[in-house]
């Protein structure tokens, strides 16, 4: 399926996806991830240095798009290594993305339940959700890029308000010493931090539906798209250990949920602010989960070349059935951990394997 010369994006509103995937699940549960393996208060560094990371990652990616700058990776892989090796690394990257998107549809609806919805049962929480997904992604990427540029703004603005009103609780005694048990506890939860910033591999069907004339300028979108979350996971990590302590962030499962709820501030119409912050997350994780299922769908396309809709369709129940598999909330981060190193090998290895051998062949621009 060739991609609608029509259905393209700006350098502003591609960054605004890759900053609205990036920010799901990390913003909830980076904290505790990140302090059971670093067990120190230098896990602020450990997140700093795993967005650095993917940064890197994610410019290789954006390198190796731009010398194929009319092509997804599902159609260029086929150039660079063949068309049956190319055709099963599109398959794996199309089975992450669908995976990704039923991981993020299950958090949604745990956390939901939890939360806000008590008794709720998760199906009932999990098909609204996904409908009026298949809705959003049947129209094309312009549709999903609009509806993200109204999430981000209200996300910025809601998180920082909640941010900083969690001062009055703020401790940096909880912060200190800096580097008190050395350097080494520190690059201990880099991969954990780097983990949280999965997202730059949207980037190799990105640049192909950007503007001809913007396409030049993807190396900023992942420069801007990623220092975004890593402003936001430094901060929320920062404000989150700073009130609750090491000790009091690794007891919790959804920390940055436990900090909102741990301080009121009387006299204002809402004295609770943790819904304000499942808000915007929710949000987040619809964005999460609209991109990745498009991405699925749009791979299935192109590798079969036929058209989208049927493929939006048919993988609906695919997704539902792997978001109902893990049996319960440990079965879930189990199931996030795997896919997790599953992206690192992906978008790790492979871009930049592809790119030495399109390299090594002159690859056509």
């Amino acid at each position: 399926m060739m991609i609608n010369s029509q259905d393209k994006i700006t350098a502003s509103q591609a960054v605004v996806v890759l900053a609205n995937y990036i920010l799901a699940t990390g913003i909830l549960t980076l904290p505790r991830t990140s302090v059971e393996k670093v067990k120190s208060p230098d896990v602020w560094i450990s997140v700093f240095l795993g967005g650095v990371i993917a940064i890197i990652a994610a410019v290789i990616i954006v390198k190796l798009s731009q010398k194929y700058p009319e092509k997804t990776f599902y159609q260029y892989s086929q150039d660079i290594v063949g068309k049956w090796v190319g055709w099963f690394l599109s398959l794996l990257i199309i089975v992450y993305f669908f995976t990704i998107s039923a991981f993020e549809v299950r958090i949604m609806a745990e956390v939901t339940s939890l939360f806000l919805l008590e008794g709720t049962p998760t199906w009932a929480i999990i098909l609204p959700f996904m409908w009026i997904g298949l809705y959003l992604i049947s129209s094309g990427i312009n549709s999903i890029a609009r509806l993200f540029e109204i999430i981000f703004p209200i996300t910025f603005v809601l998180f920082l308000l909640v941010a900083f009103m969690s001062l009055g609780i703020f401790e940096i005694d909880n912060l200190r010493p800096v580097l008190g048990l050395g350097v080494m506890p520190v690059l201990k939860g880099v991969k954990t931090a780097t983990l949280a910033f999965l997202g730059p591999e949207i980037m190799l069907l990105l640049v192909a539906l950007m503007k001809q004339s913007e396409k030049t300028k993807a190396v900023k979108v992942v420069l801007v798209g990623l220092t975004i979350p890593l402003f936001f996971y430094v901060i929320t990590v920062v404000m989150v250990i700073g009130a609750l302590s090491i000790d009091g962030v690794v007891t919790r499962t959804w920390p940055t949920l436990e900090l909102m709820r741990s301080f009121e501030i009387p006299g204002l119409i809402f004295e609770r602010f943790e819904s304000f912050l499942l808000v915007i997350w929710i949000m987040q994780i619809f964005a999460t989960f609209s991109i990745t299922y498009f991405a699925a769908a749009l791979g299935l396309a192109q590798l079969f070349k036929k058209n989208i809709q049927p493929f939006i369709f048919g993988l609906l129940p695919i997704i539902y059935i792997i978001s109902m598999t893990p049996k319960n909330i440990n079965d879930l981060f189990k199931f996030g951990d795997m896919i997790g190193n599953a992206a690192l090998f992906l978008f790790g290895v492979f871009p930049v394997l592809l790119l030495f051998i399109s390299r090594l062949k002159g690859g056509k621009t």
